[in-house]
């Protein structure tokens, strides 16, 4: 098992470690309801350093980046980023990933802790021959995600300066505890917050300074449910190399109007013309039942699909799932049912994302 340079503190701090992705990492301190909470009411942070961080620099860096994503990258400038998604040439995801614009020459990418080492040979293989440098930003680094309603007045007392100019996927360098941060207004739960990257000491002695204020430390646990009730895409459960964009709700990333070729372009514009089998749907469970990964969906008793993610709601108070279902099947108001445990529950196809935060 890898550790990041949180290890010992998350120990400390009464993490509860195991296996992720090659990372053993906290699932909990205090536990994941109370945890949940805080990052919806007060404010949490998260050891995420176990993501990948790349930078890549050159010439018209995020030209050439371009070739391997569908969503255009021309509609961001410096300061600004773009969630979008790595594929293959059948159309499936390879990765989700965060493009951060630096400038002409420069553009940072975050990807997934399982996807890192294979993700970073993929995109050097196709882009260093175009005399793209591809390197590792973090290099033994902390990334923390500081979320919650609060975790924006909690950096701005810390680095001494306004963020109201940063906007939503927004980023820029800050100055905490005369280190250089660089912090992009992103995150994984459908909170407020800013994703921080940061040397090792320094981000030890961020980690150390946040909790001693009173912030709340959060685990994988808590990342999930709070990340499933905002209908965020978990990599390997909502969408894969076998999933297309198109196929699990995230068309709004593929932009076919682009004048320009990308991997997997004739897939999607193949699926874009015939339409999709399969789509992704929101379902609220009508009893208390938890539908998880892999539980069949039913429909006249017939399987039409299976369940991608699902866990028990803590600010909605019911359980919520996502599933990947037969597309005619997927309208609003649909009822299906959920095979849990060998019993046949009610669910019903509803408006994602679950929980939208106010403003």
């Amino acid at each position: 098992m890898l550790h990041t340079p949180l290890f010992e503190l998350c120990r400390e701090a009464g993490g509860r470690m195991v296996p992720f992705a090659g990372w053993e990492m906290a699932v909990q301190f205090e536990g994941l309801m109370a945890e949940h909470r805080a990052v919806r009411q007060r404010c949490g942070v998260f050891d995420i350093s176990h993501m990948g961080v790349l930078t890549l620099t050159g010439s018209g860096v995020k030209d050439k980046l371009q070739g391997l994503v569908p969503s255009d990258l021309q509609r961001i400038g410096p300061g600004e980023a773009q969630y979008t998604v790595l594929l293959n040439e059948a159309g499936g995801i390879r990765d989700d990933l965060i493009v951060y614009d630096r400038s002409d020459t420069e553009v940072v990418v975050v990807i997934n802790a399982a996807c890192a080492g294979s993700d970073t040979a993929w995109i050097k293989q196709q882009l260093e021959p175009q005399g793209v440098s591809v390197s590792d930003r973090k290099a033994g680094g902390v990334l923390l995600a500081l979320q919650g309603p609060e975790a924006v007045g909690r950096l701005e007392q810390l680095c001494g300066e306004s963020l109201a100019g940063v906007p939503r996927f927004g980023h820029r360098d800050l100055t905490i505890n005369g280190e250089t941060v660089f912090a992009a207004r992103t995150g994984y739960t459908g909170e407020d917050g800013f994703e921080l990257l940061l040397t090792a000491s320094a981000g030890q002695a961020l980690w150390r300074q946040l909790l001693d204020g009173g912030v709340a430390p959060c685990g994988l646990g808590a990342r999930d449910s709070l990340r499933l009730e905002a209908a965020m895409h978990l990599y390997g459960n909502d969408m894969d190399a076998n999933t297309s964009p198109l196929e699990c709700g995230l068309g709004w990333l593929v932009h076919l109007e682009m004048p320009i070729e990308f991997v997997g372009r004739e897939a999607l514009e193949r699926q874009t013309a015939e339409g999709v089998s399969r789509k992704l749907v929101g379902l609220q469970l009508q009893g208390r039942a938890i539908a998880r990964h892999d539980y069949p969906v039913l429909h006249n008793g017939e399987p039409v699909g299976v369940v991608t993610s699902g866990t028990f709601s803590p600010t909605l108070e019911h359980p919520v799932a996502l599933a990947s279902v037969r597309a005619d099947l997927a309208k609003l108001g649909n009822e299906l049912m959920v095979e849990i445990r060998g019993r046949q529950e009610p669910a019903m196809v509803v408006r994602r994302p679950f929980y939208r935060r106010q403003g």
